[in-house]
């Protein structure tokens, strides 16, 4: 009686829809992979959920111990502030200049180094493969001291041209990495489209152009994404080759404390003027509102490269 019911169709359904059988998953492992993936998901959402939050809360919500999560009422004024001081609009423009105008350079000059490299075979192609890794592996503290030297020489220290000159010679911020990725892409190109190009009488440039590119377009995509956003992030080499001419917004990000005593002096501003926590989240969430909305625009296309840059040919 008792393995009649515990072979009860009902009971085999039952069975199946919680623990799943050979066709789909079962309840209980949806639930737990939701809840491992929402767990995940918080850890790394939960910085940019509390830095939101505190730049939106007013002087009397940051000294309300109460208010966590939820403040008392929607509060702009630390982001007015903050715009103020990181003088947005103009330091926005030199963000996006310098960071998408080097990316852009440097991943066109990556792609025809790599398609040079899985293509083409020459005398000391192992010595540059060696130059390139160490160009990934060497720390760029350690060599931008002859890098400063070199530019104070050639007059390029606080000139836009001292970012744009690396990446048009394919060795801008983590140039190695891209070039690699191009030179994995066009090895996984079959030989064979290629081979009947040139019984056609196809050049090769026009062989790299209407092949090579469009069937590395995801290679594209992901270097272009990741360029720009090492170029926007990095700071130590922006201030070292830029100050002094130009200004960025995470420059201008590092110095805020003191950009904002130079605008609200604390002499003389009153108390809800002063610097606090929510004005300093306002700024950072400024600095990196163009990054997200970059990626919220091209995340289709972004995830789509990803999973491409792995497929293989013959």
């Amino acid at each position: 009686m008792r393995q009649q019911i515990l072979h009860h169709p009902y009971v085999d359904r039952l069975r199946g829809y919680l623990f799943g059988n050979r066709v789909h998953r079962g309840l209980t492992f949806n639930i737990a992979l939701y809840a491992l993936l929402i767990a995940i998901g918080f850890v790394y959402l939960q910085p940019l959920l509390f830095m939101f939050v505190t730049s939106i809360k007013s002087p009397d919500d940051l000294l309300n111990p109460m208010v966590q999560w939820v403040p008392m009422q929607l509060f702009l004024g630390n982001y007015e502030k903050a715009f103020r001081v990181l003088d947005y609009p103009n330091t926005l423009v030199t963000s996006v200049v310098m960071s998408v105008g080097p990316a852009l350079l440097q991943t066109v000059v990556a792609s025809v180094v790599g398609y040079g490299l899985a293509r083409y075979r020459f005398w000391g192609k192992p010595i540059v493969f060696l130059l390139l890794l160490a160009t990934f592996i060497i720390p760029p503290q350690n060599t931008v001291i002859p890098q400063m030297l070199t530019y104070r020489d050639l007059g390029l220290l606080g000139d836009p041209l001292a970012l744009i000159l690396p990446a048009l010679m394919g060795q801008g911020f983590r140039s190695a990495i891209f070039i690699l990725i191009f030179y994995q892409s066009y090895l996984s190109l079959p030989k064979v489209l290629e081979e009947s190009a040139q019984l056609d009488g196809a050049s090769d440039l026009r062989i790299f152009l209407s092949i090579a590119v469009p069937s590395a377009l995801p290679a594209y995509i992901v270097s272009f994404i990741f360029s720009t956003v090492w170029y926007w992030n990095e700071t130590f080499l922006t201030v070292v080759f830029l100050e002094g001419g130009m200004t960025t917004l995470p420059m201008q990000l590092s110095k805020f404390t003191q950009a904002y005593e130079n605008l609200y002096p604390p002499g003389v501003v009153n108390i809800f003027d002063r610097l606090n926590e929510a004005v300093k989240m306002s700024g950072t969430f400024l600095n990196i509102l163009p990054l997200l909305l970059m990626y919220f625009i091209l995340q289709r296309w972004f995830v789509e490269s990803v999973e491409m840059t792995g497929i293989t040919g013959e």
